[in-house]
């Protein structure tokens, strides 16, 4: 059993298992439920089957819905590394067998297909989900059979369970490197905060909102708008007359396309008013159009850009299967990966053991299209390179800054003074961990 990771400056916390996490509109995400540290795993019946040629694996991502324009796109580099591991031998030997299932934008359809992913078609680990009501839906299905999922998009942090492993970024790895950013190089002295209401931009705006603090920033403004919003007249009106140095925004799917056109229109340029967003990637801006989002900014730990040999050859090899036309992004590099470091776990395993695979994994690696990624045992994550980026004419998406080396997740923020995390629901948002004083 992995210990659990101790922070400078907060006390202890037992990273696994799974508290009640309520929404911020009072939806019910997820329950009680994972196990402790020092507890015995869970022991679920698996129905896995490894006798014959080949092992199956479970994608589920939203194919239709208000999330399709990200995570089509997902799917599509999850069904490019299954691919090619297939083409260079599988999975200790065994091809891989894929059953997709479609979330539909929907976190309690998420849980319904996830179950019948693990307790129908006995998928060996499952990759895929997108929003963090998707991810808090499908928790408890993983955590009561002991299945694992493969999450591959940045997120709020606050949360590390025995069944997943985040191979997106945690906050010390996207969100803070990106209100540095607005506040040492675009001068930014008060933010305004937009957001989709669900969890990851209220739990993602609480945290934020202790940064501002500590760091003399004012934040004039909050605004939360439903996944699939389409009209922002009132709210660009509201960024324009609060003041705002720049905007943080955490809007998701094709919210963002009817946002940008109207900030836009409204004559908010990054000249004026930034914004930098960490949900939207080189897939969406097609859908905005450069003449409305060109020069504004983006915290992610990959872009298209990235100049490195691998980077090079994955986006050719993308390319070639989907189309010249298309690009590539932060979650979808990230989905891919995760497929990679699953293998490298199971092979250093030497067994598709959930318990086994969990043992193997602390410190495998896979060199990806962004760089090197090393899985943190202790806390499931991995190591990521923050990047800043601007949007360029072309409609791809520039390193303007970036970090020196991989940094360490730190999804509790052990390490800042000024990170103060409520353990209860009160203020809409779970922990997704105990603590121990």
């Amino acid at each position: 059993m992995e210990p659990p990771t101790e922070g400078r400056s907060r006390s202890r916390r037992k990273l696994w298992g799974f508290t009640a996490v309520v929404s911020a509109f009072g939806l019910v995400l997820a329950s009680c439920g994972g196990a402790r540290v020092g507890d015995d795993p869970i022991q679920a019946q698996s129905c896995v089957d490894t006798s014959g040629d080949t092992v199956k694996v479970g994608f589920i991502n939203s194919l239709s819905g208000t999330m399709a324009i990200s995570e089509t796109t997902v799917n599509q580099s999850l069904n490019m590394a299954a691919e090619e591991i297939n083409n260079s031998g599988g999975v200790m030997g065994k091809k891989l067998e894929i059953v997709e299932e479609d979330g539909a934008s929907d976190p309690a359809i998420f849980a319904e297909r996830a179950a019948r992913l693990i307790e129908v078609e006995c998928v060996a680990a499952v990759f895929g989900g997108w929003t963090s009501a998707s991810r808090k839906a499908m928790l408890p299905v993983f955590e009561s059979n002991n299945s694992l999922l493969f999450y591959p998009v940045q997120y709020e942090g606050l949360e590390a369970s025995r069944n997943v492993y985040y191979t997106g970024s945690t906050t010390n790895q996207q969100i803070v490197p990106g209100l540095e950013y607005l506040k040492d190089e675009e001068g930014a002295d008060s933010i305004f905060l937009l957001g989709s209401d669900y969890v990851f931009p209220r739990a993602a705006n609480m945290i934020i909102k202790q940064w501002a603090e500590e760091n003399d920033v004012e934040i004039v403004g909050e605004d939360y708008t439903p996944l699939g919003s389409t009209d922002f007249t009132t709210i660009a009106n509201r960024v324009r007359d609060s003041g705002a140095d720049a905007v943080f925004n955490t809007l998701n799917g094709d919210s963002n396309v009817a946002f940008f056109r109207q900030y836009r229109s409204m004559g908010m340029t990054p000249e004026t008013t930034p914004v930098l967003s960490v949900s939207l990637a080189e897939e969406e801006i097609g859908g905005i159009g450069v003449n409305n989002i060109g020069g504004q900014l983006t915290a992610w730990n990959y872009y298209q850009s990235v100049d490195t040999p691998e980077n090079h050859e994955f986006v050719d090899r993308f390319k070639d299967r989907y189309g010249e036309g298309r690009v590539t992004s932060d979650p979808m590099t990230a989905a891919y990966t995760s497929l990679y470091l699953w293998r490298e776990m199971v092979e250093k395993a030497g067994s598709f053991d959930v318990d086994e695979v969990r043992e193997a994994a602390d410190g495998v690696s896979y060199d990806g299209p962004e760089g090197t990624v090393t899985v943190d045992g202790s806390t499931h994550h991995v190591t990521r390179t923050p990047r800043i980026g601007r949007i360029n004419e072309d409609g791809l998406i520039d390193t303007v800054w970036e970090a020196d080396e991989p940094l360490t997740p730190d999804p509790f923020l052990d390490n800042y003074d000024w990170s103060d995390i409520p353990l209860d629901a009160r203020t809409g948002i779970g922990t997704g961990a105990l603590r121990e004083d």
